[in-house]
């Protein structure tokens, strides 16, 4: 029987391979949730193996929310998630349910705990003008109009750049003014009580289990995938290009990859991409529990009374 609605929002987490769709369908439907998704691959139509995306089968257990919602040219940030998320939370919670976020993507999960860095909005004239600019040109513009510094700015990464000098240019402020103000926005979910519960396992169990995900991946066609992705505009949309499983796929499918080289490549990303995921889950979310894969079949509860 599904509970009543609230203003809780249920939060499950974990890396990459640890399991969280499985366990978050589990859940679902005991409690009869709804599913809103937090992996910023799953909105794209197309990204189905390389991102493990949820089966049909498994989309008729559950209603999901904010998977393939656009194309794989499109840009998505966080704002327009947040407003997505909340019409789907008010959607669930006109039909009585409880509403259940699942993914790992950091960025958008922060939104549930924090304030959110793209409130400021840039105009496609400021856009244009910094995407013309080359990296050290960008960061010019940044340093002349931030004279007091950069501060922890990772200037090694021309998103980031870009995406600074287009919000100073944008406001007329400077990054430690933004930041400052930013610091004192409420989190755009303050008005909810949010629970949040992470599932996490053994580097070797989860290497393991990354070595048989990618194998499955591979022969399951990811290569036809994004040979088809390819031909829609993928390499159009930097941030879907470059992610795990599709840029090692696109590098062998442009001969930078020899093709035997191609699982081990892909794993080993993906490995290097579960320690930094797991750190970033310890110093960058609020307390949460983390539950094993081990306590959870034992019949551990992942948000205790739920």
């Amino acid at each position: 029987m599904p509970m009543s609605a609230s203003s809780t929002i249920h939060v499950l987490t974990g890396c990459t391979a640890a399991g969280k769709t499985e366990w978050a369908l589990r859940w679902a439907e005991r409690w009869g949730a709804e599913i809103i998704s937090c992996d910023s691959l799953l909105f794209y139509r197309g990204m189905d193996i390389g991102t493990a995306k949820p089966t049909p089968e498994e989309l008729r257990r559950v209603s999901h929310h904010l998977i393939d919602i656009c194309e794989v040219t499109a840009r998505m940030d966080v704002t327009r998630y947040v407003t997505l998320v909340r019409q789907a939370l008010r959607e669930i919670a006109e039909r009585g349910r409880p509403a259940l976020v699942v993914g790992g993507s950091g960025f958008y999960l922060k939104a549930f705990f924090a304030p959110v860095a793209d409130d400021v909005e840039v105009s496609p004239e400021i856009r244009a003008e910094v995407a013309a600019l080359s990296l050290p040109d960008a960061l010019a513009g940044l340093r002349e109009l931030n004279p007091a510094g950069l501060g922890s700015l990772d200037t090694a990464n021309p998103r980031r750049v870009t995406r600074a000098l287009e919000r100073c240019l944008a406001s007329g402020r400077t990054l430690a003014e933004l930041a400052e103000e930013f610091a004192r926005r409420p989190s755009p979910f303050s008005e909810y009580n949010v629970r949040l519960a992470r599932i996490d396992r053994e580097l070797d169990e989860l290497g393991e289990r990354i070595e048989r995900r990618v194998d499955a991946m591979l022969q399951a066609g990811l290569v036809d995938e994004v040979r088809r992705l390819i031909a829609a505009g993928l390499k159009e949309n930097p941030s879907a290009a470059s992610a795990i499983g599709y840029r090692e796929t696109i590098d062998a499918i442009e001969g930078r990859l020899a093709w035997d080289a191609l699982s081990g490549e892909i794993a080993k990303n993906t490995r290097g991409l579960v320690k930094k995921q797991r750190t970033w889950f310890r110093t960058q979310l609020p307390p949460h529990r983390v539950w094993s894969a081990a306590e959870l079949e034992r019949g551990g509860e992942l948000f205790g009374d739920a």
